[in-house]
């Protein structure tokens, strides 16, 4: 017995610092502060916040855990009903818009470059477009921590705004992401092969609107005034008036350059085989349209219904006052000159519509009608290149212009993110303007080249006069 009561107490003196060990942690866990409950004026506050479209669970320097993060429906819902908008833009809209515009030996190769382009960003964007868009990185591009989507999550927000969903803001931008190459195709319709097309986009995504998409919209991005403070060059672009329009019309005049004319361009006619497939296009992309400028506010809010109302007024403007300078100038207002003057008027409020006032909308509106038209008419002619589809004429000039009246014309007005913004605004705009120019045109010739060298252009003459629907796709658009 007297041998065991040493290991006894011992045992006991273990037993004793084990349950002191334990409580001390015990006593330490319920020492620390556990997060503190929002008081009844910080859960008001994050409601108006809501209402607002604001920041919850911050007011100046004093944060809370908000009882209503991620997510807001109201909002999350209008992010959901414009990127359905922004797709419908393209599939159907643009796809009839264009195939409407070329002869019906061709109508299904715009079609088939439409859904192509369609899946195949979708593709690229999942796999690692998105990462570089808005993902880290540096002023120019962004890095790999988002690939595969990793991390975007849809019960998560902060990504784009405060109330979306950072998977609906990652599919938002997608939508633009797919328009933008598919507006190309306009340019170089009727003659290039659609293997070409599908290689080309692939590479110029890359090189083009991946960073562009980064530089101008992403919080670290070199051009994104509103975002980042530290930003070289402090522009603003509302919804895609660098982004989309200018790189992909100027990129569309490089290609149809180095592809050269139609096979018996200003000799054969080629004029468009269906106007009433225009004309339903062009609805479609007007509807469209207020997803993707109305939804660029990133919420359902005054900023959203500002850029809904410059969206309306702008285009009707635009489609008025082109055709009736075209029934000045040529005796008569086409349909097809509504049509266009009606997507100059959105390619042109583009950049601005959440900046500028219903007013200013409406010069914007003449201007949009005015001097896309002498482009598409007289420039185009004066220098003779085959801009088919005139992507050139009413997005490349379109979107420059609008990026140029979107220094002119913001106020703090119709945003409130202009009024720190404002001094030297046209200057950034036309840096802004000078820098997209430069790369689109840079990248595509070069990016034009190594297509040409590695799968060719354009299809053989045999092919192009025979029509490209029947060769490359083996289907025609009409059975006679």
């Amino acid at each position: 017995m007297k041998k065991i009561v040493p290991y006894l107490r011992s045992l006991a003196a273990c037993s004793v610092l084990a349950l002191c060990a334990f409580g001390t942690v015990n006593i330490r866990a319920a020492d620390a502060p556990a997060p503190m409950e929002p008081t009844l004026e910080q859960r008001i506050f994050d409601l108006e916040a809501y209402v607002k479209n604001g920041q919850a669970g911050k007011d100046g320097d004093k944060t809370w855990e908000s009882k209503i993060a991620g997510p807001g429906p109201g909002h999350n819902a209008w992010q959901m009903t414009s990127t359905a908008l922004v797709l419908f833009m393209t599939l159907p809209g643009l796809a009839l818009f264009y195939g409407g515009l070329v002869r019906k030996k061709n109508v299904l190769s715009v079609l088939a470059q439409c859904m192509g382009i369609a899946g195949l960003v979708t593709i690229l964007w999942w796999l690692v477009g998105y990462s570089l868009a808005f993902s880290g990185g540096n002023a120019i591009i962004g890095d790999l921590s988002a690939m595969f989507l990793n991390g975007v999550e849809p019960g998560k927000s902060g990504a784009g705004y405060y109330w979306i969903s950072d998977m609906m803001w990652a599919m938002f931008q997608l939508t633009f992401a797919i328009i933008t190459p598919a507006l190309i195709i306009g340019a170089i319709a009727e003659r290039m092969k659609f293997s070409a097309v599908l290689v080309f986009v692939g590479i110029w995504m890359f090189a083009v609107y991946f960073p562009f998409a980064h530089m101008v919209w992403a919080t670290n991005g070199l051009m994104c005034g509103p975002l980042n403070p530290n930003a070289a060059i402090k522009a603003i672009d509302f919804a895609g008036g660098t982004v989309v329009h200018m790189t992909s019309g100027w990129s569309a005049l490089v290609l149809c350059l180095i592809l050269g004319p139609r096979l018996g361009y200003g000799k054969d006619k080629m004029a468009p085989h269906s106007m009433v497939l225009c004309m339903v296009g062009t609805g479609m992309l007007y509807v469209g349209w207020y997803g993707f400028n109305a939804g660029s506010a990133l919420g359902a809010d005054a900023i959203a219904s500002n850029a809904f109302a410059t969206t309306t007024i702008a285009a009707a403007v635009a489609g008025f006052t082109w055709a009736m300078v075209e029934w000045i100038t040529r005796g008569h207002p086409s349909v097809l000159g509504f049509c266009s003057g009606i997507v100059a008027g959105l390619v042109v409020i583009t950049p601005g519509a959440g900046f500028v006032t219903v007013t200013s909308s409406v010069i914007i509106g003449v201007l949009a009608g005015i001097v896309p038209y002498l482009a598409c008419s007289y420039l185009k002619k004066a220098f003779g290149y085959d801009d088919a589809l005139d992507t050139f004429g009413v997005h490349g000039v379109g979107g420059t212009l609008g990026a140029i009246l979107t220094g002119v014309f913001a106020s703090e007005k119709a945003n409130p993110v202009v009024a720190g913004l404002k001094e030297g605004l046209l200057m950034n705009q036309l840096k802004a303007v000078v820098i997209t120019i430069v790369w689109s045109v840079v990248a595509t010739v070069i990016i034009a080249y190594i297509v040409k060298a590695v799968v060719g252009l354009r299809p053989s003459p045999e092919v192009e006069t025979q029509g490209l629907d029947i060769n490359e796709h083996s289907e025609e658009g009409y059975i006679s």
